[in-house]
């Protein structure tokens, strides 16, 4: 999906709606601040510096801070849903309730996972070992993805970049084991031992799945040999940041010029998706090398890396010997986990992420009433209002563009926490008799059949890419939309005790991130409809792009883990425009508010100061170093310490609130200093 995702996070326990002004609560943490850091010097360290000093990352965590604290709380809530459906059998097949509870059931019944063995996937394990030609690897890969293995290369339907109102099939680099193409090459100590890690770890899980030793360690190398020449022609993340270069429509009849012999048609048919002409071959140079080794690889390698991409996507739901080699590489060896989470919160995972709109209804039903959009609702026409006085003005924007910017600001569409049209499930069933596996595989079936069941119907624009509970938001470049689930409408982004500089300074930051994406280095290439297409006059071009360059070099500087690595500006590059443009436009929203009120401080604090310091915490976190590297490669959002002091060091609101003066550690200074929106 072509979403810009701001962060994972949680949901909602209380009634959204605005508090008199007599009984508004103050929801910082003043506990965290640490006093003996100035925030002229770093307005990170001073919010929360007390808090950090403080704090022990959870066993079973990544790390830990105010996202982790919420997605704890509501996995709790999403638990209690989801013992409740299990515990009542009376609930109508096929109901969300009833769905929900038969999928728990099977999750939770690890007796019989663990005595079921890899039996629930021996189907496909046979296939696979049956496979002689290269139209049955190909036939293989068609039915693996089916349910839901994403190997080989990507393959869906989504809108046509270039055509909003059509849907296009999708043809993607992707079919590796590792987190990205980088890994593969970096030549450095800790990667070379990663990769073999890597290697050693495949073959623990060949053998699980029923090779012995020595053939496991041989296929374990073909897997790895085959992925490094899929990495080798896959582009980096920043080359998928530009949407030109990854938007390239071909008349199916001409896919045998980039493919030769590669067959297509087969595929298609086997996949079951008919009824187009043309796909969107997204990196050509991908698909055209991954074509090649169907013909150049030895069939057994095929049969190898075929068999480890179904165990790996298999094994969190299969038995304990399974689901224990895989956390030690992706969790302990790749992240620095050190235990795995609770059953209960993997399966409950699981369960969003596969029937997520049968949960949410559930979700929603107890802990986000209708009401509780209104609030937030005004809070985004605020923001908008703020953003079109800011684009109105723009020292650096020609009228033309400008009134094609305003055009598509006007146009933004906004979903706010749930669909108002939930999806159901017609032709899938849950059963608790099945193996979780089993259901995990016949939900992601169902998914497959659904989304190429798009190809020829018009685009559907109320569709939501996040479930009701999720602690995330996105803007969506082909719908020109911003999305917010319930999950991410609760303190610390929005408490309606709150007062307003405290929900400005979170919900109302997250709301000017989003919107912002619609006018970053990717979301500002399509128009108000959601159509790739040069708007932009040069001039104004030239301008976005000279202001767009300080950002990069601004976060190319910034390092981590004791300055052994750094940001890459180029990959972060949209999120930090969008961090910037966020927080600027959030706090002139809150001047908008505060007009005619008064502005007296609360615990010492003026409204600016409290919108400043809410925005801080909502980035509290600290995560393990190994996560953190992997990341500074993946992630394209920045750490969350230069999401806090990157942007805040440009802005003169901030200078303001905390007298920040020039020559501080908290300030940029000459041409230095980057405003975009």
């Amino acid at each position: 999906m072509r979403t810009h995702i701001l962060r994972a996070l949680p949901l909602l326990a209380a009634s959204l709606v605005l508090a008199p002004v007599s009984t508004l609560r103050a929801e910082l943490d003043l506990k965290a601040i640490d006093s003996s850091v100035r925030p002229q010097d770093d307005f990170f360290d001073y919010a929360n510096g007390t808090w950090l000093k403080t704090l022990e990352i959870p066993a079973d965590q990544l790390g830990w801070g105010s996202f982790y604290e919420l997605i704890d709380r509501t996995q709790k809530n999403l638990r209690q849903l989801c013992e409740d459906a299990s515990a009542k059998q009376s609930a109508a097949p096929g109901s969300p309730e009833r769905m929900v509870g038969d999928f728990y059931a099977s999750g939770m019944d690890e007796a019989a996972i663990n005595a079921a063995g890899v039996r629930p996937i021996q189907p496909q394990l046979d296939r696979i070992a049956a496979i002689k030609t290269p139209a049955d690897v190909i036939a293989a890969i068609a039915a693996l993805k089916q349910i839901g293995v994403h190997t080989s290369f990507g393959f869906y339907v989504d809108v046509d970049e270039k055509d909003s109102e059509a849907y296009l099939v999708q043809i993607t680099q992707g079919g590796l084991g590792l987190p990205d193409r980088d890994y593969y090459f970096t030549d450095s100590e800790k990667m070379k031992k990663l990769r073999g890690d890597y290697t050693d770890h495949v073959a623990k899980m060949l053998t699980l799945a029923g090779e012995d030793s020595e053939a496991a360690r041989i296929d374990a190398q073909a897997v790895m040999n085959l992925e490094t020449k899929l990495a080798a022609a896959s582009r980096t993340r920043v080359q998928l940041r530009d949407p030109e270069a990854n938007y390239n429509k071909t008349a199916v009849a001409d896919l045998a010029k980039l493919t030769g012999d590669f067959d297509w048609a087969a595929f298609f048919k086997a996949m079951g998706a008919r009824g187009f002409d043309s796909v969107n071959v997204g990196q050509p140079d991908f698909v055209k090398a991954f074509a090649a080794q169907i013909a150049g690889t030895p069939v057994a390698d095929w049969r190898a890396y075929l068999r480890w991409n179904l165990v790996r996507t298999a094994a969190p739901c299969l038995s304990a010997d399974f689901v224990n080699e895989n956390f030690a590489f992706y969790g302990q060896t790749l992240n620095g986990q050190k235990e795995i989470k609770p059953r209960w919160k993997r399966v409950t995972e699981t369960i969003d992420g596969s029937i997520g709109d049968a949960l949410g209804q559930l979700y929603v039903a107890k802990y986000f009433p209708p009401a509780a959009k209104a609030r937030v609702l005004r809070l985004v026409e605020d923001l908008r209002s703020a953003l079109r006085e800011r684009i109105e003005t723009l020292e650096w924007m020609d009228a033309p563009t400008r009134a094609r910017a305003l055009e598509k600001l006007n146009a933004f569409s906004v979903k706010m926490g749930y669909p108002d049209k939930w999806r159901d499930y017609p032709a899938l069933t849950i059963s608790r008799g099945a193996s979780f596996v089993e259901n995990v595989f016949a939900s992601d079936a169902h998914e497959t059949r659904r989304n190429l069941a798009k190809i020829g119907k018009p685009v559907d624009r109320t569709e939501w890419f996040m479930t009701p509970p999720t602690i995330n938001a996105y803007y969506n470049p082909v719908e020109n939309g911003i999305v917010f689930p319930a999950g991410i409408l609760q303190p610390p982004f929005f408490d309606a005790d709150a007062d307003d500089a405290v929900n400005y300074g979170g919900i109302g930051t997250v709301i000017g991130h989003e919107m912002t994406h619609g006018f970053d280095d990717q979301g500002r290439q399509y128009d108000a409809r959601g159509n790739l297409k040069d708007w932009w006059t040069p001039g104004s071009t030239a301008a976005f792009k000279k202001r767009a360059a300080v950002i990069i070099e601004q976060f190319n500087g910034y390092t981590v883990l004791d300055g052994t690595l750094h940001v890459n500006g180029a990959l972060t590059q949209g999120e930090n425009i969008a961090d910037l443009g966020g927080v600027k436009i959030a706090h002139a929203a809150l001047q908008r508010a505060l007009a005619g009120q008064s502005r007296a401080k609360i615990d010492g604090l003026t409204p600016e100061q409290r919108f400043f310091l809410s925005y801080a915490s909502i980035w509290r976190e600290v995560r393990r170093p190994e996560y953190r590297r992997n990341l500074i490669i993946t992630d394209p959002h920045s750490p969350a310490e230069w999401r806090v002091r990157g942007p805040l060091s440009n802005l003169e609101e901030f200078w303001k609130a905390f007298d920040v003066k020039e020559g501080d550690r908290m300030r940029r200074s000459g041409d230095q200093i980057v405003t975009i929106w």
